[in-house]
């Protein structure tokens, strides 16, 4: 699945993982995420941290109506405010994709997975 742009210059087609990437790249540079965790849990084991390179495993990219959601599965610091994580990562999120793809995102869901005591 792939989300396509037009522009005065042509098409633009960009693939869901991509955005996931870029989307998880952003969630884990704030401040209180530990990391991101799978979306299937059953599958892949409780809350296991992922890694850079499988932040799409933990993103979920859905498009309906030409409105694009982004649901985000995110370990936070044991001590941190839960809310106030979950605003900071929906900010950078859509402000990540508005100026490196210039994507307009309606909404990002953040589904907190665990929480752990962020290594020092």
């Amino acid at each position: 699945m792939s989300v396509d742009l037009h522009n005065e210059y042509g098409l633009i087609t960009i693939s869901n993982d991509v955005i996931s990437t870029i989307a998880g790249g952003a969630a884990v540079e704030c401040y209180g995420i530990v990391g991101m965790a799978s979306k299937n849990q059953l599958r892949d084991g409780l809350a296991e941290m992922l890694r850079k390179e499988n932040f799409s495993k933990g993103v979920v990219v859905r498009q309906e109506d030409q409105q694009i959601h982004i649901d985000m599965y995110i370990i936070v610091s044991y001590g941190t405010k839960i809310s106030e994580v979950a605003h900071n990562v929906q900010s950078q999120v859509k402000y990540a994709l508005s100026k490196n793809v210039g994507l307009s995102v309606n909404s990002v869901n953040i589904f907190i997975q665990g929480v752990r005591v962020a290594a020092a």
